[in-house]
């Protein structure tokens, strides 16, 4: 079984050495990510393409190496071909026959050549001489040069022959790791995802920075969609898995920053800490999936501001796409239905938020901040080689509760802002403020002979905490579900 991988046309155009540079890093590649399939595949270069060849020839075995090289970037596409060594037109017909004259009966079509190397005859006169021969020998419905029924592909080099059976669309793009690394700040939703997935097209090798705001699921959502992109689009190289925990940072904003600015000061601590992690990985880009006024952090003012804080340069490569575009595309390369379970989370940005930040406010607030808290973030980032992500996260089950129990205490853990503006009040039960963002260290000042029925607004950060709780060993949380 052979394949012809043809290279993408932005390879082609590149200089000699350029183009043999980026040939073999596609060799490498490709032969990277088929090993794991057929340890004994072997590949060839030629000057504007590869060659696949394998001894195994099931069926499952075919389907299973077109899935893998449909998406390894530079390939633009590849073909399924029959090689024979020819000397002659009348070979050429006679092999085309054996191979598509069944195909033909009563069916339009054409024949279409290229050629290299040294014959004794052109392209043009192999399609005349074969097209003829097959109308002759085979009940065709006649030969078709516009749009016909069947389009016979025919390649000669030299004195071999391919006769291609099919032709199947590859990725496009650059070989990874033809371009420098970058860090892609995941968050698991819609925007990352695809954004990601744009570099690693482009020939990056990604790695995967995540801020953890939400405890134990929300990363065991982003570890399964960083796994998947690079088990799909970049198992031909080894990258990293970054986690951060974010948690402190984003109480202290909500204690100590302005209620219209912590949007944008929250982007700035996270544009830090990446390019923090970046900087200790050698890596000099930090990518995003912001997209221009989908939120109110990402206006021009405000993005103007955040990208202040660094040096490190920041992509967007989304930063002019339609949402429904982006979401078209996580549907096309399979990560919408990750980012479509991927939670959102209540109390984290303010209720009433700044489209026109000012510098010189921004950073009048962030006086108030307590960097302390976000080295010690950074400080406690893990490092994680991306093939570990495919173990699940074996999370711990949650208990939901209406309050029947009036022994039960109710934990709000919405922000100070939440609370105040709509207060709790339920007959018959004890109710406990107490931020998300302080549970971690002051959990433990609770009775802990009492169960605790943890409340926010939507559900959903109260869900996570309980979880992340759970992990730490406290049995008496569930959910209260109103």
């Amino acid at each position: 079984m052979k394949f012809i991988i043809k290279l993408h046309p932005e390879i082609t155009i590149k200089s000699k050495s350029v183009r043999q540079r980026m040939s073999k890093i596609l060799q490498s590649n490709i032969r990277n990510v088929l090993k794991p399939l057929d340890e004994n595949i072997k590949i060839r270069s030629d000057w504007d393409k590869l060659i696949v060849r394998t001894n195994i020839f099931t069926e499952s075995h075919r389907l299973a190496l077109i899935e893998l090289l449909a998406c390894i970037p530079g390939i633009q596409s590849f073909l399924e071909v029959v090689e024979h060594k020819v000397e002659s037109l009348d070979e050429i017909l006679t092999l085309t026959q054996e191979m598509f004259g069944d195909q033909l009966a009563g069916k339009t079509f054409c024949v279409r050549a290229k050629r290299r190397g040294q014959q004794s005859f052109s392209s043009l006169d192999v399609e005349r001489y074969v097209g003829g021969g097959l109308n002759q020998r085979c009940e065709t419905g006649g030969v078709k040069l516009k749009n016909p029924d069947i389009q016979v592909n025919l390649e000669l080099d030299g004195e071999r022959l391919y006769l291609i059976s099919q032709q199947h669309a590859g990725l496009g793009g650059y070989p990874i790791a033809t371009q420098e690394s970058v860090l892609s700040l995941m968050s698991g939703g819609y925007d990352s995802g695809v954004s990601s997935y744009q570099f690693i097209k482009r020939g990056s090798r990604v790695h995967y920075c995540f801020f953890n705001l939400g405890g134990a699921e929300h990363e065991a959502g982003v570890r399964e969609v960083v796994y998947y992109l690079w088990k799909k689009f970049g198992s031909s190289h080894r990258v990293k898995f970054i986690s951060v925990p974010f948690e402190e940072v984003v109480g202290e904003i909500l204690e100590k920053v302005d209620n219209g600015h912590m949007g944008v000061v929250l982007k700035r601590m996270m544009m830090r800490a990446g390019a923090a992690v970046a900087e200790k990985l050698a890596i000099n880009a930090l990518v995003t999936g912001e997209s221009m006024g989908q939120v109110s952090s990402q206006t021009v003012t405000n993005l103007n501001v955040i990208d202040r804080v660094t040096d490190t340069l920041i992509l967007r490569p989304l930063i002019a796409a339609d949402k429904q575009d982006i979401i078209d595309i996580a549907r096309k390369i399979g990560t919408a239905t990750y980012a479509e379970k991927m939670p959102e989370y209540c109390g984290v940005i303010s209720q009433s938020p700044t489209i026109k930040a000012k510098l010189g406010k921004v950073e009048h607030e962030e006086t108030n901040f307590d960097f302390a808290v976000l080295d010690t973030a950074i400080q406690a980032a893990f490092v994680e080689d991306v093939r570990k992500l495919e173990q699940k996260w074996e999370l711990p089950e949650v208990e939901f509760s209406q309050g029947e129990d009036l022994a039960e205490v109710i934990l709000d853990i919405r922000s100070p802002e939440e609370e105040e503006e709509a207060p709790l009040t339920v007959p018959g039960h004890k109710v406990v403020t107490m931020p998300f963002f302080k549970l971690s260290s002051q959990f433990t000042e609770l009775d802990s002979d009492k169960t605790y029925l943890l409340y926010c607004a939507r559900g959903v950060m109260s869900r996570l905490q309980a979880i992340h709780l759970k992990e730490q060993g406290f049995d008496n949380v569930k959910v209260y579900k109103p």
